[in-house]
């Protein structure tokens, strides 16, 4: 009987073991995407106003496009942590993006795409929400 006792007693050590070894992983993965986090806020800038050249693109512009057959496209740059959460939304890190930073309405801007590039017209520059 105090065999099976201390094999249980084992048992319940090793479950618990696993289990802090477990939380001790976890509470380091957490740790390094709060000082991963810390680090990226340094470098961040609130954009809490559009720029005074509202004529041409920059962060948090509403840009509509138009390709060579006439088809219209609207984009927003966001930063690379916003990009997914919007449809149209494009981070500023894109290609496209980059392209079109600083550019004036009826520039033409081209871009490299898998399929070949692309030349897209500015058809309408924008800075409001939606």
């Amino acid at each position: 009987m105090t065999q099976a006792v201390s094999e249980a007693a084992a048992q319940g050590d090793r479950s618990e073991n696993a289990e802090y070894t477990y939380g001790k992983k976890r509470l380091r993965e957490i740790d390094r995407r709060v000082r991963f986090l810390r680090k990226r806020l340094d470098g961040m800038t609130v954009v809490d106003k559009p720029p005074s050249d509202r004529k041409r693109v920059f962060f948090g512009a509403w840009i509509t496009l138009e390709d060579q057959d006439g088809k219209q496209f609207r984009h927003r740059i966001v930063g690379p942590d916003e990009f997914d959460q919007v449809p149209g939304y494009i981070s500023m890190d894109a290609p496209l993006a980059r392209a079109l930073m600083g550019k004036s309405l009826d520039d033409e801007v081209t871009v490299s795409l898998p399929d070949g590039q692309r030349v897209l017209g500015i058809v309408d520059i924008r800075y409001e929400d939606g």
